[in-house]
């Protein structure tokens, strides 16, 4: 049985994150400039309650997957709410349930929290990924806009 470890993102995993983020952005057809990698890095590792937070998911002590999220107000709710922006598996991690884990240490930091939701986003065409939130969360109707 592989021994599974997911932890809160420390300084020396930058070059692990900096590959499974790329990636992640990759997967979705996107990239970001340089000072985005280091604002994002240092943010996930900072103690502002306002930014993000960062887990990393180790298999046999090698990185194969990370978590974002970040909690915030809301105003339909006394308490915060968690937003979980970021989910990235390898691909030869998939599978293993390892993503549904990821989101459970998620689950786990907002109920420490006293966050009464978690929500994110994924495109459609994430047929794999949706069979996994479709048996751990409830779709909702909403229809994102962008400017």
């Amino acid at each position: 049985m592989p021994q599974i470890d997911i932890r809160p993102l420390r300084a020396g995993d930058e070059a692990d994150w900096r590959r499974l983020w790329t990636a992640y952005l990759e997967f979705y057809q996107t990239s970001v400039p340089e000072e985005v990698y280091q604002s994002s890095f240092a943010r996930l590792l900072g103690d502002d309650p306002r930014d993000f937070s960062g887990l990393i998911a180790l298999v046999d002590g090698q990185p194969v997957g990370l978590v974002h999220y970040l909690f915030h107000r809301h105003g339909w709710k006394i308490e915060d709410v968690c937003y979980l922006q970021d989910l990235y598996v390898a691909p030869e991690a998939r599978g293993t349930g390892l993503g549904r884990r990821l989101i459970e240490a998620v689950y786990a930091e907002a109920d420490a929290r006293g966050a009464p939701a978690v929500y994110w986003l994924t495109q459609d065409f994430n047929a794999t990924a949706r069979q996994l939130y479709d048996r751990i969360a409830k779709v909702t109707p909403f229809i994102r806009y962008n400017r």
